[in-house]
């Protein structure tokens, strides 16, 4: 018997980015090397070996990031462990806004997505390591 989906993948990304908030890249732009702002690439290597990632960017893709926030976990990443705004990013929006949504849940705040994601970002020359 074929599997019912209730709920697309479409409808569970919306319901995150309505519930993260965003900044644009016009907005981060001046974040970069920020004391108040650390930014978060949650693509897996690959991707972020071949296009390259946000200066100073936290590598945490988006299968590991809960491991990474949670400071009882042997992967923990002490960058998550700071007072400061965690602004999310992966290619185009969708699985930061997802990975935002667990890492309020989790307790980490704030956070916010980067509209767009690391395309957005590339399309407004933000500088890439």
């Amino acid at each position: 018997m074929p599997q019912t989906i209730t709920k697309s993948a479409k409808d569970i990304v919306k319901q995150a980015m309505d519930a993260v908030p965003e900044i644009s890249v016009e907005e981060a732009l001046p974040l970069v090397g920020s004391e108040t702002h650390v930014f978060v690439d949650l693509r897996d290597g690959t991707e972020q070996a071949k296009t390259g990632m946000i200066p100073g960017a936290v590598a945490s893709s988006r299968g590991m990031m809960e491991f990474h926030i949670d400071p009882e976990s042997p992967a923990h990443k002490p960058e998550f462990n700071q007072d400061k705004t965690y602004v999310f990013y992966c290619a185009s929006g969708g699985r930061s806004a997802l990975a935002g949504q667990v890492a309020m849940e989790m307790g980490l705040r704030p956070v916010i997505n980067l509209r767009g994601g690391i395309a957005a970002w590339k399309k407004a020359d933000g500088p890439l390591e």
